[in-house]
Protein backbone atom coordinates (compact mmCIF):
# COMPACT_ATOMS: atom_id res chain seq x y z
CA UNK A 1 0.00 0.00 0.00
CA UNK A 2 1.43 3.45 -1.01
CA UNK A 3 0.84 6.11 1.68
CA UNK A 4 1.15 9.70 0.89
CA UNK A 5 1.87 12.63 2.84
CA UNK A 6 0.68 16.25 1.65
CA UNK A 7 2.71 18.87 3.49
CA UNK A 8 3.21 23.09 2.58
CA UNK A 9 4.93 25.73 3.36
CA UNK A 10 5.35 25.97 7.09
CA UNK A 11 3.80 22.59 8.19
CA UNK A 12 4.28 21.28 11.42
CA UNK A 13 6.90 18.43 11.45
CA UNK A 14 5.24 16.43 14.31
CA UNK A 15 2.02 16.25 12.04
CA UNK A 16 3.98 14.29 9.97
CA UNK A 17 6.77 12.70 11.56
CA UNK A 18 4.11 10.72 13.88
CA UNK A 19 2.39 8.68 11.42
CA UNK A 20 5.31 8.39 8.91
CA UNK A 21 6.82 6.85 12.53
CA UNK A 22 3.76 4.44 12.90
CA UNK A 23 3.42 3.58 9.24
CA UNK A 24 7.11 2.84 9.83
CA UNK A 25 7.63 -0.36 11.88
CA UNK A 26 5.05 -2.41 10.03
CA UNK A 27 7.00 -1.54 6.70
CA UNK A 28 10.08 -2.58 8.57
CA UNK A 29 8.99 -5.57 10.40
CA UNK A 30 6.52 -7.47 8.41
CA UNK A 31 7.61 -9.79 5.36
CA UNK A 32 6.28 -8.44 3.10
CA UNK A 33 6.62 -4.66 3.98
CA UNK A 34 2.79 -3.40 3.74
CA UNK A 35 4.03 -0.11 3.21
CA UNK A 36 5.44 2.58 0.70
CA UNK A 37 5.76 6.11 2.08
CA UNK A 38 6.41 9.13 0.17
CA UNK A 39 6.04 12.81 1.21
CA UNK A 40 4.53 14.91 -1.35
CA UNK A 41 4.48 18.85 -2.19
CA UNK A 42 2.79 20.77 -4.82
CA UNK A 43 6.14 21.17 -6.40
CA UNK A 44 8.71 19.12 -4.81
CA UNK A 45 11.57 19.72 -3.46
CA UNK A 46 12.81 21.28 -0.06
CA UNK A 47 9.96 22.43 2.00
CA UNK A 48 10.64 24.11 5.16
CA UNK A 49 8.23 23.17 8.48
CA UNK A 50 7.41 25.87 10.93
CA UNK A 51 10.27 25.14 12.98
CA UNK A 52 12.44 25.47 10.13
CA UNK A 53 13.64 22.10 9.38
CA UNK A 54 13.33 21.13 5.65
CA UNK A 55 12.16 17.76 4.24
CA UNK A 56 12.50 16.36 0.72
CA UNK A 57 9.71 16.29 -1.18
CA UNK A 58 7.73 14.48 -4.58
CA UNK A 59 5.65 16.39 -6.66
CA UNK A 60 2.10 15.78 -6.06
CA UNK A 61 1.22 15.39 -9.59
CA UNK A 62 3.23 12.19 -9.63
CA UNK A 63 1.30 10.56 -6.62
CA UNK A 64 -0.67 7.39 -7.49
CA UNK A 65 -1.37 6.34 -3.70
CA UNK A 66 -3.86 3.96 -1.22
CA UNK A 67 -3.96 6.21 1.58
CA UNK A 68 -3.39 9.83 1.17
CA UNK A 69 -2.85 12.07 4.82
CA UNK A 70 -2.87 15.01 4.34
CA UNK A 71 -0.85 17.32 7.37
CA UNK A 72 -1.68 20.43 9.34
CA UNK A 73 0.47 23.05 10.75
CA UNK A 74 0.86 27.48 10.58
CA UNK A 75 0.35 27.36 6.98
CA UNK A 76 -2.57 25.03 6.43
CA UNK A 77 -5.08 27.66 5.84
CA UNK A 78 -2.76 29.31 3.37
CA UNK A 79 -2.11 26.43 1.40
CA UNK A 80 -5.73 25.69 1.72
CA UNK A 81 -6.62 29.11 -0.60
CA UNK A 82 -4.01 27.79 -3.20
CA UNK A 83 -6.21 26.74 -6.41
CA UNK A 84 -3.67 24.99 -7.84
CA UNK A 85 -2.61 23.14 -4.77
CA UNK A 86 -6.26 21.92 -4.41
CA UNK A 87 -6.73 21.02 -7.45
CA UNK A 88 -3.78 18.64 -7.76
CA UNK A 89 -5.69 17.59 -4.43
CA UNK A 90 -8.69 16.70 -5.44
CA UNK A 91 -6.84 14.34 -8.25
CA UNK A 92 -4.70 12.43 -6.41
CA UNK A 93 -7.79 12.12 -3.96
CA UNK A 94 -10.46 10.72 -6.58
CA UNK A 95 -8.03 7.49 -6.94
CA UNK A 96 -7.24 6.96 -3.70
CA UNK A 97 -9.26 4.36 -1.26
CA UNK A 98 -8.89 6.85 1.90
CA UNK A 99 -8.08 10.36 2.27
CA UNK A 100 -7.18 11.35 6.02
CA UNK A 101 -6.15 14.98 7.50
CA UNK A 102 -3.94 15.52 10.50
CA UNK A 103 -4.64 18.86 12.94
CA UNK A 104 -5.48 21.69 10.54
CA UNK A 105 -5.23 19.46 7.58
CA UNK A 106 -8.99 19.28 7.75
CA UNK A 107 -9.56 22.77 5.88
CA UNK A 108 -7.41 21.17 2.51
CA UNK A 109 -9.75 18.26 2.59
CA UNK A 110 -13.14 20.33 2.82
CA UNK A 111 -11.84 23.09 0.26
CA UNK A 112 -11.85 20.30 -1.74
CA UNK A 113 -15.08 19.32 -1.12
CA UNK A 114 -14.20 15.66 0.59
CA UNK A 115 -15.53 16.33 3.77
CA UNK A 116 -19.25 18.18 2.73
CA UNK A 117 -22.00 16.55 5.16
CA UNK A 118 -19.79 14.42 6.90
CA UNK A 119 -18.15 13.97 10.25
CA UNK A 120 -14.64 15.70 11.24
CA UNK A 121 -12.70 16.61 13.50
CA UNK A 122 -9.38 19.36 13.44
CA UNK A 123 -7.39 20.75 16.40
CA UNK A 124 -9.52 23.07 18.66
CA UNK A 125 -8.25 26.23 18.27
CA UNK A 126 -9.16 26.21 14.79
CA UNK A 127 -12.77 25.20 15.47
CA UNK A 128 -14.42 28.66 15.17
CA UNK A 129 -12.68 29.34 11.35
CA UNK A 130 -13.56 25.69 10.31
CA UNK A 131 -17.19 26.08 11.34
CA UNK A 132 -17.60 29.03 9.94
CA UNK A 133 -15.65 28.68 6.70
CA UNK A 134 -17.54 25.02 6.16
CA UNK A 135 -21.02 25.14 7.80
CA UNK A 136 -21.97 22.03 5.84
CA UNK A 137 -19.44 19.81 7.57
CA UNK A 138 -20.08 18.22 11.18
CA UNK A 139 -17.37 18.95 13.27
CA UNK A 140 -16.65 17.38 16.62
CA UNK A 141 -13.50 18.93 18.35
CA UNK A 142 -14.45 16.77 20.94
CA UNK A 143 -12.91 13.90 19.23
CA UNK A 144 -8.97 12.76 19.11
CA UNK A 145 -10.22 11.36 15.87
CA UNK A 146 -12.95 10.70 13.53
CA UNK A 147 -13.93 8.00 11.20
CA UNK A 148 -16.42 9.11 8.30
CA UNK A 149 -16.46 6.31 5.43
CA UNK A 150 -12.82 6.49 3.86
CA UNK A 151 -12.36 10.25 5.53
CA UNK A 152 -10.42 9.81 8.52
CA UNK A 153 -9.66 12.97 10.27
CA UNK A 154 -7.43 13.31 13.45
CA UNK A 155 -7.50 16.03 16.15
CA UNK A 156 -3.55 18.73 17.02
CA UNK A 157 -0.64 17.09 16.67
CA UNK A 158 -0.47 13.98 18.61
CA UNK A 159 -3.53 12.83 17.83
CA UNK A 160 -2.13 12.11 14.04
CA UNK A 161 -0.38 9.07 16.09
CA UNK A 162 -3.45 7.67 17.08
CA UNK A 163 -4.87 7.84 13.74
CA UNK A 164 -2.27 6.50 12.21
CA UNK A 165 -2.12 3.28 14.37
CA UNK A 166 -6.11 3.02 13.69
CA UNK A 167 -5.40 3.06 10.34
CA UNK A 168 -2.90 0.48 10.71
CA UNK A 169 -4.94 -1.99 12.75
CA UNK A 170 -7.43 -1.58 9.97
CA UNK A 171 -5.10 -2.82 7.46
CA UNK A 172 -2.91 -5.53 8.79
CA UNK A 173 -4.29 -6.09 12.03
CA UNK A 174 -4.35 -5.36 16.02
CA UNK A 175 -1.39 -7.24 17.23
CA UNK A 176 0.46 -5.32 14.37
CA UNK A 177 -0.80 -1.97 15.53
CA UNK A 178 -0.46 -2.98 19.39
CA UNK A 179 3.19 -3.77 18.54
CA UNK A 180 3.96 -0.61 16.92
CA UNK A 181 2.28 1.46 19.70
CA UNK A 182 4.96 -1.19 22.35
CA UNK A 183 8.07 0.15 19.84
CA UNK A 184 6.97 3.63 19.98
CA UNK A 185 5.77 4.33 23.88
CA UNK A 186 2.44 5.16 23.18
CA UNK A 187 -0.35 4.09 24.07
CA UNK A 188 -2.21 1.77 21.52
CA UNK A 189 -5.68 3.10 21.83
CA UNK A 190 -6.69 6.31 23.48
CA UNK A 191 -10.50 6.34 23.65
CA UNK A 192 -12.07 7.79 21.03
CA UNK A 193 -14.78 9.99 22.45
CA UNK A 194 -11.97 11.72 24.85
CA UNK A 195 -11.80 15.04 24.76
CA UNK A 196 -8.75 17.35 23.13
CA UNK A 197 -8.43 19.26 25.91
CA UNK A 198 -9.06 18.15 29.56
CA UNK A 199 -12.07 19.39 31.97
CA UNK A 200 -9.51 21.96 34.10
CA UNK A 201 -7.72 23.64 31.27
CA UNK A 202 -11.40 23.72 29.53
CA UNK A 203 -12.66 26.08 31.97
CA UNK A 204 -9.78 27.64 33.63
CA UNK A 205 -10.62 31.49 33.70
CA UNK A 206 -8.60 34.63 33.57
CA UNK A 207 -8.28 34.80 37.39
CA UNK A 208 -5.81 33.20 40.02
CA UNK A 209 -8.24 32.71 42.36
CA UNK A 210 -11.09 30.67 40.44
CA UNK A 211 -8.24 28.81 39.34
CA UNK A 212 -7.16 27.93 42.70
CA UNK A 213 -10.45 26.67 43.34
CA UNK A 214 -10.15 24.65 40.44
CA UNK A 215 -7.02 23.11 41.27
CA UNK A 216 -7.84 22.66 44.70
CA UNK A 217 -11.04 21.03 43.66
CA UNK A 218 -8.80 18.46 41.09
CA UNK A 219 -6.58 17.71 44.19
CA UNK A 220 -8.97 17.13 46.65
CA UNK A 221 -11.84 15.22 44.53
CA UNK A 222 -12.28 12.36 46.53
CA UNK A 223 -13.76 14.66 49.73
CA UNK A 224 -17.12 16.49 49.97
CA UNK A 225 -16.38 19.88 47.92
CA UNK A 226 -18.70 22.72 48.60
CA UNK A 227 -19.00 26.01 48.04
CA UNK A 228 -17.98 27.24 51.44
CA UNK A 229 -14.73 24.93 50.73
CA UNK A 230 -13.47 25.97 47.53
CA UNK A 231 -14.44 29.81 48.40
CA UNK A 232 -12.03 29.14 51.28
CA UNK A 233 -9.06 27.62 48.73
CA UNK A 234 -9.36 30.78 47.12
CA UNK A 235 -9.11 32.85 49.67
CA UNK A 236 -12.89 35.06 48.96
CA UNK A 237 -16.87 34.50 50.07
CA UNK A 238 -18.65 31.82 48.67
CA UNK A 239 -20.65 34.56 47.05
CA UNK A 240 -17.86 36.15 44.71
CA UNK A 241 -16.99 32.08 44.26
CA UNK A 242 -20.06 31.47 42.45
CA UNK A 243 -20.18 34.92 40.56
CA UNK A 244 -16.68 34.04 39.28
CA UNK A 245 -17.95 30.36 37.88
CA UNK A 246 -20.76 32.02 36.80
CA UNK A 247 -18.11 33.32 33.86
CA UNK A 248 -17.16 30.40 33.04
CA UNK A 249 -20.00 29.36 32.25
CA UNK A 250 -20.41 26.51 34.92
CA UNK A 251 -21.63 26.24 38.83
CA UNK A 252 -19.52 25.53 41.17
CA UNK A 253 -21.37 21.96 41.84
CA UNK A 254 -20.73 21.19 37.33
CA UNK A 255 -17.11 22.04 37.58
CA UNK A 256 -16.72 19.66 40.39
CA UNK A 257 -18.85 16.98 38.59
CA UNK A 258 -16.73 17.58 35.68
CA UNK A 259 -13.67 17.08 37.04
CA UNK A 260 -14.69 14.13 38.41
CA UNK A 261 -16.08 12.56 35.36
CA UNK A 262 -12.50 13.06 33.71
CA UNK A 263 -10.68 11.11 36.79
CA UNK A 264 -12.94 8.68 36.68
CA UNK A 265 -12.77 8.34 32.72
CA UNK A 266 -8.76 7.72 33.30
CA UNK A 267 -9.67 4.98 35.17
CA UNK A 268 -12.04 3.39 33.47
CA UNK A 269 -10.25 3.16 30.27
CA UNK A 270 -6.60 2.29 32.16
CA UNK A 271 -7.81 0.02 34.73
CA UNK A 272 -10.14 -3.16 35.67
CA UNK A 273 -11.06 -1.49 39.08
CA UNK A 274 -14.73 -1.71 39.34
CA UNK A 275 -17.33 1.17 38.65
CA UNK A 276 -18.41 1.50 41.87
CA UNK A 277 -15.06 1.55 43.17
CA UNK A 278 -13.68 4.38 41.17
CA UNK A 279 -16.78 6.42 41.54
CA UNK A 280 -16.11 6.75 45.55
CA UNK A 281 -12.63 7.15 44.97
CA UNK A 282 -13.22 10.27 42.92
CA UNK A 283 -16.01 11.71 45.00
CA UNK A 284 -19.08 10.24 42.99
CA UNK A 285 -21.63 9.11 45.97
CA UNK A 286 -22.10 5.94 44.26
CA UNK A 287 -22.00 4.26 40.60
CA UNK A 288 -25.61 5.72 39.68
CA UNK A 289 -24.39 9.21 40.55
CA UNK A 290 -21.24 8.77 38.55
CA UNK A 291 -23.37 7.07 35.33
CA UNK A 292 -25.71 10.53 35.18
CA UNK A 293 -22.43 12.70 35.04
CA UNK A 294 -21.14 10.93 32.36
CA UNK A 295 -24.51 11.13 30.67
CA UNK A 296 -24.34 14.71 30.64
CA UNK A 297 -20.45 15.29 30.53
CA UNK A 298 -19.70 12.23 27.68
CA UNK A 299 -23.18 11.65 26.28
CA UNK A 300 -22.53 7.94 27.29
CA UNK A 301 -22.50 5.62 30.08
CA UNK A 302 -19.45 4.46 32.23
CA UNK A 303 -19.95 0.62 31.12
CA UNK A 304 -19.91 1.92 27.67
CA UNK A 305 -16.52 3.36 27.93
CA UNK A 306 -15.22 0.41 29.75
CA UNK A 307 -15.94 -1.92 26.97
CA UNK A 308 -13.58 0.47 24.77
CA UNK A 309 -9.92 -1.67 25.19
CA UNK A 310 -7.59 -0.06 26.97
CA UNK A 311 -3.90 0.13 25.96
CA UNK A 312 -0.72 -0.94 28.07
CA UNK A 313 1.95 2.00 28.03
CA UNK A 314 5.35 -0.46 27.46
CA UNK A 315 8.61 -0.01 27.36
CA UNK A 316 10.28 -1.62 24.13
CA UNK A 317 13.45 -3.63 25.53
CA UNK A 318 16.90 -2.25 24.12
Amino acid sequence: MNVGFLVFPDFNILDLAGPLAVFDVPRREMQPSPYALTVYSEAGGAVASCCGLTVETTALADARVDTFIVVGGMGAVAASRSASLIALVKDVTSHARRVASVCSGAFLLAEAGLVEGRRVTTHWEYGPQFRSAYPGVSLQLDQIYVRDGNVWTSGGVTAGIDLALALVEDDVGLKMAQRTARVLVVYHRRVGAQSQLSALLDMEPATDRLRKALQFARDHLAEELSVDRLATAAHMSPRQLTRLFRETGETPARAVERLRAEVAHTQLTSTTVPIESIARSVGFANAERMRRAFLRVYGAPPQSVRRVPSARLETEPS
